[in-house]
């Protein structure tokens, strides 16, 4: 989709259009929804129109309700931050004093939608003319009030009222990129603005010893899954390094803690992602009144029965043999069947282990399989949270 036809998509004849394909049942082919619709449209503004309607079904799981009145490319999808992330740091930027945000590429306008919804004053830059018009017409389609330029970010002048706001492009032809030398804008930008209030969203993960003195850095988690790195500027004053699990936005945050020792108690618990790239695994045992199980891996074990949202808690039914053909035998022995493997720090495949155990039997079970003081243990588990 050009510049164009984005604007033709706009107009009555546009949106009408889009709203007959909405209409269509989802299993509809495109191919034939579009021989249909091209005897009264223009060939671009059909295809368009039914790359919007499946780009919307895509983003809902990303932006939800919102998603049904936005428009996209499919890169600017894959780029914009989930709705409760950017809701969580736009929240944040508020209770922190901030009025205005400029976004320095600005995409599609996820995040000027959720900074202008938190009460904020937007201004976005986008240096592709068409995410620049996309995000314009993102803000009109739900109403909210905001400038968008295109424009090229580093040619922007920033106010000392403005709060400046990064997510450079963290993919290319070839895919996710993972290096912070391969930011778009380059990385050493991004970082003298961290000498100031600004904040940026980096991959997460961003090694610890790449982060500029003075800049604290927030790792966020959306439904378990590990989504980014936030970096605030030295301006913010807040250094510590944070984990932080969405929906339920618990946190916690670097505190020097050391890591103790516990042989194997009622729990296992699996640490939030999140809370392993952060290296806080030592402060939620401390929180739990828990302990590492060994203190190369990143699993805790604890009495303490399940509280909070930064890990999950697996109960010990009982501890099985860790050699494979003994522990084919304890399957056996107790019927079980299906398995679910969860392994660290051992040197296994679960798929193969499995199909060396060969489970025949009628309950389904979880294995957590792990180092113990440095020696190898398997344990049957039951998920309780």
């Amino acid at each position: 989709m050009d510049l164009a036809t984005f604007e033709h998509l706009l107009t009555p004849a546009g949106q009408r259009l889009l709203a007959a394909v909405a209409e269509e049942p989802p299993d509809t082919s495109d191919l034939a929804l579009g021989t249909r619709l091209r005897r009264e449209h223009p060939g671009e503004l059909v295809a368009a129109a039914i790359t919007q309607q499946r780009l919307r079904a895509k983003a809902v799981a990303k932006l939800g309700p919102d998603a049904a009145h936005l428009y996209y490319t499919p890169d600017a999808l894959e780029q914009a931050t989930r709705a409760p992330v950017a809701r969580h740091r736009a929240e944040q930027l508020r209770d922190l004093g901030a009025r205005t945000v400029v976004d320095l590429g600005c995409g599609i306008g996820a995040d000027l939608i959720a900074f202008a919804r938190a009460g904020l004053t937007v201004r976005g830059i986008e240096i592709d003319p068409l995410r620049a018009a996309i995000a314009r017409g993102n803000l009109s389609a739900l109403g909210i009030d905001g400038q968008v330029e295109a424009g090229d970010a580093l040619e922007t002048p920033i106010s000392e009222d403005e709060v400046a706001f990064v997510d450079p492009a963290r993919r290319d032809g070839s895919g996710r990129l993972t290096r912070l030398d391969q930011l778009t804008p380059p990385w050493e930008w991004i970082a003298r603005l961290l000498d100031g209030r600004a904040v940026a969203k980096v991959m997460p993960g961003i090694a610890h010893d790449a982060i500029p003195p003075g800049v604290g850095v927030e790792w966020v988690s959306d439904r378990g899954d590990l989504v980014e790195a936030c970096l605030w500027g030295a301006g913010w004053e807040r250094p510590e390094r944070r984990a932080t699990s969405l929906p339920s936005a618990e946190s916690i945050s670097s505190r020097g803690v050391q890591a103790r020792l516990a042989p194997p108690r009622r729990f296992i618990v699996e640490p939030d992602d999140a809370v392993i790239r952060a290296g806080l695994v030592a402060e939620l045992g401390e929180r739990i009144d828990g302990g590492l199980l060994d203190p190369k891996i990143a699993y805790l074990t604890c009495d303490t029965p399940p509280s909070g949202n930064l890990g999950r808690w697996f109960e010990i039914v009982e501890e099985l043999p860790f050699r494979a053909k003994s522990l084919r035998a304890a399957l056996r022995e107790r019927n079980l069947g299906t398995l679910t493997i969860k392994k660290r720090g051992v040197d296994i495949v679960p798929e193969r282990l499995i199909a060396q155990l060969k489970p025949t039997g009628d309950i389904p079970a979880t294995l957590v399989v792990t180092r113990v003081a440095g020696k190898g243990r398997a344990f049957w588990v039951r998920p309780v949270r």
